[in-house]
């Protein structure tokens, strides 16, 4: 089992910025990849930002320019710096890994609000 627990989620004004932080625990080995979804009431949940164990990422067009994803392998933590908040940036995100065997794992969510 993989444990993840992300944090830095809250309460923004438009064009601010925020960082979350996602810490993996647990059978660790194997994560092929991380990321970040967001999902809000009644909709999808969507891909925000993928990170790959080799570095390589993928953004969702609606965030290119403005977040970054990264990732510390020493302390097993992948982030996602967001910028240039929009209130349509609003949502629950969810941290998200998989493994080179295909199981995949989701934390609980950190609510992100952007309004002024």
């Amino acid at each position: 089992q993989v444990q993840l627990v992300e944090s830095g989620g809250g309460l923004v004004q438009p064009g601010g910025s925020l960082r979350l932080s996602c810490a993996a625990s647990g059978n660790i080995f194997s994560i092929y990849a991380m990321g970040w979804y967001r999902q809000t009431p009644g909709k999808q949940r969507e891909l925000v930002a993928i990170i790959t164990i080799n570095g390589g990422t993928n953004y969702a067009d609606f965030v290119k320019g403005r977040f970054t994803i990264s990732r510390d392998n020493a302390k097993n933590t992948v982030y996602l710096q967001m910028n240039s908040l929009k209130p349509e940036d609003t949502a629950v995100y969810y941290c998200h890994a998989v493994k080179t065997t295909g199981y995949d794992y989701w934390g609980p969510g950190t609510q992100v609000t952007v309004s002024s």
